[in-house]
């Protein structure tokens, strides 16, 4: 009998422990107007509206219940953005306070406790960085001056589909093969060694794959930062762990290699990135001292993140010409006729390519390369659109629903490059209604390295190849689903007939 009021009054001593809980968190909310909520469930909130593909999920969440929502994502509050004009006073009021990252789960691990400048924390350090990365490697200047070899792989690229045997071209592989060896010889001196697959280990493009599946799959670490002892169990640890020493071998031997020649460089024009990150870690008066774990995170950001934004453009352009015969027509219709009587297109050629520009635009409005952007987290707390939004709120700008929405695209769904003519809306993070690279102080610093590959491949690609579905597969059959990942790739990749044009 003691027992039974024992559990009694525990019973009545926890709900009224939750009544409190409730009615004083219910006050405290109803001083501060946050933006709308979904209802949600006890715990989990609003993540079991995540589907497998979270940017469709958000984006079908934002059709039905706002385009400025507050979400808890478990025990994370979640700001959900899918509109241009609260973008826009976001990027142009309150830039610094949305300025910072969340410390992801595998990102936090494979960016080395977030040394790079995708994921370092908004400070000192991540100015530092950004300063180098975009001065060595970004700049407007330096991206000039890799143009040869942006020639010389895009030639390579033209060469391996004309001698390859097969019956259809697999641009999705070729793609990242061409970016992965562009970024590891603009920045590490030397193409990517592939032979992996000839001494039992993994080819790079395999782990690259792996990479971005870990940086976007789900992690309940990072929707409940105090189960993430879990992830022990589940594999997901060591799958990480793996991922991780396989891309840390890399790192060492690049660096090994970097050591031993510094030996031999004369001359500062002799450098390449890595050159660089080992004389300015030698460097006493840094303010920021580099760490040789500094100097991985960041090699980490040029080889995930530089290699996979190109290869991904290149992918959907290729698999919306492939649907679009009229626009495929036209746009090889005019690289022909600027490159008429050479036997390449040039970079010198690319301004002229007005329409293929704006196929470009088009394929990055339905298809950026990362949907959601990459996540923030406010520094602090601020008020837009007179919501008050609290300090340490996730964010998401769902770059996919904000390119698709009516209120600034005439049928968003349908690939119309020509809406872009005559309009001057750019991708540089000015123009809020098309964010695919994202905008203010935390958007993508490798827009220029990025677009001047892009347009290279695609011009060379239709210059020199006519471009069909391989035998017996119809417009229809081409599948277009995404994968999962923080980047946006296509789940099935691109296969295309090609064929030489005379």
């Amino acid at each position: 009998m003691s027992f039974i009021f024992f559990l009694k009054m525990l019973s009545s001593f926890f709900l009224l422990l939750f009544t409190l809980i409730f009615f004083f968190t219910k006050k405290k909310n109803k001083a501060k107007k946050l933006p709308p909520s979904p209802s949600k469930l006890p715990i989990i909130g609003n993540l079991h509206q995540l589907g497998k593909l979270p940017h469709r999920s958000l984006q079908k969440l934002s059709n039905e219940y706002g385009d400025f929502i507050l979400l808890q994502l478990g025990s994370v509050p979640t700001l959900l953005v899918s509109s241009a004009d609260v973008a826009k006073e976001i990027f142009r009021a309150h830039d610094v306070a949305f300025a910072g990252r969340p410390a992801l789960y595998a990102a936090k691990r494979l960016s080395y406790n977030c040394c790079n400048v995708s994921f370092a924390p908004y400070g000192n350090y991540w100015r530092e960085a950004r300063k180098i990365l975009v001065l060595e490697l970004l700049s407007t200047k330096r991206v000039e001056s890799f143009s040869s070899i942006r020639d010389e792989e895009v030639s390579r690229l033209v060469e391996e589909v004309g001698n390859s045997s097969n019956s259809y071209i697999n641009i999705s592989a070729l793609a990242l093969t061409l970016s992965n060896n562009v970024v590891c010889r603009v920045a590490f001196g030397k193409g990517n060694d592939e032979s992996g697959e000839n001494n039992g280990e993994k080819k790079f493009h395999e782990i690259l794959y792996d990479t971005q599946e870990l940086l976007g799959e789900f992690n309940i670490a990072d929707y409940f930062p105090k189960l993430a002892w879990m992830n022990k169990f589940n594999g997901l640890d060591e799958r990480l762990e793996k991922n991780f020493r396989e891309l840390d071998k890399y790192y060492d031997k690049v660096i090994e290699d970097h050591v031993y020649s510094r030996n031999w460089i004369k001359h500062r024009d002799d450098e390449d990135l890595v050159d660089v990150l080992l004389r300015i870690q030698k460097d006493p008066n840094r303010d920021v001292p580099l760490h040789d774990s500094h100097i991985k995170g960041l090699l980490a950001d040029i080889f995930i993140a530089g290699t996979d934004t190109s290869a991904t453009t290149i992918e959907w352009v290729m698999a919306e010409l492939i649907l679009n015969p009229r626009v495929m027509k036209k746009i090889q219709q005019e690289v022909r006729q600027v490159a008429k009587g050479k036997l390449k297109v040039q970079e010198t050629d690319l301004y002229k390519l007005e329409y293929m520009k704006l196929v470009i635009k088009e394929a990055l409005r339905l298809h950026p390369p990362a949907p959601l952007l990459v996540p923030r987290v406010t520094t602090s707390s601020c008020k837009i659109m007179d919501y008050e939004i609290p300090e340490n709120t996730r964010v998401l700008i769902n770059a996919t629903t904000i390119g698709t929405d009516p209120k600034y695209w005439e049928n968003p769904l349908t690939f119309i490059p020509e809406r872009f003519l005559n309009k001057e809306i750019d991708y540089r993070g000015q123009n809020y209604e098309f964010l695919p690279f994202g905008a203010g102080r935390r958007g993508c610093p490798g827009i220029n390295f990025s677009i001047l590959l892009v347009e290279l491949a695609i011009a060379n690609l239709l210059f020199h190849y006519n471009w069909a579905l391989p035998e017996g597969m119809l417009p229809k059959d081409l599948d277009m689903e995404e994968a999962l990942g923080i980047t946006m790739h296509k789940k099935i990749p691109l296969c295309l007939a090609a064929s030489y044009y005379d």
